[in-house]
């Protein structure tokens, strides 16, 4: 791989859509967590930061190829125009992450390419693909809303019973919890990184620029940085503003989220963390607060991201390659 400005400026506008992302949706891997008050802002971006490593450099092949020459046939986008569609993605993402709201990357991503791919001509565009990741997009956060809701309506107090029954002490409890809150919240990081590494590095593996193992490998590694630099923000927003986590709830929100996201994955989709995690969280806080939550402004604001947000990237997107 041979460095030139073309290709160092596809590597820097991927680190910045890396370290957007590690600041707004793998950020929601660890809002449970945090809002049940297990861990730290600290310790969930760095547990963030060393699972998105390993799961777009183990699992992340299959979204990448879906970004890269799923969507368009491989060779359509050129670097430059590769360029375009992570840089409007990033654009669109850090508006959101100043905004404080936790959108969603993959549509964001797509969005940027499908704007890519009407400029090109829209026969181009895998309407087959793009339909099946539509369902996933529609389907995903209804299943994560409504296995969250029959957990606290239904499941809650039998597993508060079993926890009693089956331990000594309240301590006991809470360590064993502790514990499993641990290791969903690293498990929903790596599904993070192995979906969101085609969002980062996808198109330039697609146009042959990066290898696609090395560009999962950088992709991850952005995606902790932007953790670590800027997770802190949406940890707020979703641990906090939607409702109150205690611990149980928030093991069983990251534990589906974490399911969820990585058979999509394994079968290609790139679908949003946190639309996913923020699901599970309103699913929750209606079991246990009543459906009026659904009115709250934070749910809202996040509502109206997840519609507009695709829209205006695919726009920018194809907006910047026709003035090109």
């Amino acid at each position: 791989m041979i460095f030139t400005l073309t290709l160092l400026a596809a590597l820097a506008v991927a680190l910045f859509m890396g370290i957007n992302i590690g600041g707004n949706n793998a950020a929601a891997a660890m809002g449970a967590a945090y809002g049940a008050k297990v861990r730290t802002k600290y310790q969930a971006v760095v547990l963030i930061g060393v699972f998105a490593v390993l799961g777009a450099a183990l699992s992340g092949g299959e979204v990448i190829k879906t970004l890269g020459s799923g969507i368009l046939p491989s060779g359509t986008i050129l670097i430059e125009g590769a360029i375009i569609a992570v840089g409007a993605s990033a654009a669109t993402i850090f508006l959101a992450n100043l905004l404080r709201i936790p959108i969603s990357t993959s549509q964001v991503a797509v969005g940027s390419v499908v704007g890519i791919g009407f400029f090109y001509g829209a026969s181009k565009l895998n309407t087959v693909l793009l339909g099946k990741i539509v369902i996933w997009w529609v389907v995903t956060p209804v299943v994560a809303w409504l296995l969250a809701y029959l957990m606290g309506k239904y499941l809650y107090t039998n597993i508060l019973v079993w926890l009693a029954d089956h331990h000594d002490s309240e301590a006991s409890i809470r360590k064993s919890l502790n514990v499993l809150l641990t290791i969903s919240g690293c498990y929903v990081a790596f599904s993070a990184g192995a979906n969101h590494a085609g969002i980062i590095v996808g198109p330039f593996v697609g146009a042959g620029e990066i290898p696609s193992y090395s560009g999962a490998v950088f992709a991850g590694l952005a995606i902790g940085f932007g953790a670590l630099l800027m997770g802190g923000r949406i940890l707020d927003t979703v641990g906090k503003d939607i409702c109150e986590l205690c611990v149980i709830r928030a093991v069983f929100v990251e534990f589906t989220s974490a399911i969820i996201v990585h058979a999509a994955s394994i079968y290609g989709i790139p679908v949003s963390l946190g639309e996913i995690v923020a699901s599970g969280i309103i699913g929750i806080g209606c079991a246990n607060s009543g459906m009026h939550i659904v009115k709250s402004n934070t749910v809202k604001k996040i509502l109206i991201a997840w519609v507009i947000s695709p829209l205006l990237a695919g726009v920018m997107a194809f907006a910047l390659i026709r003035l090109l």
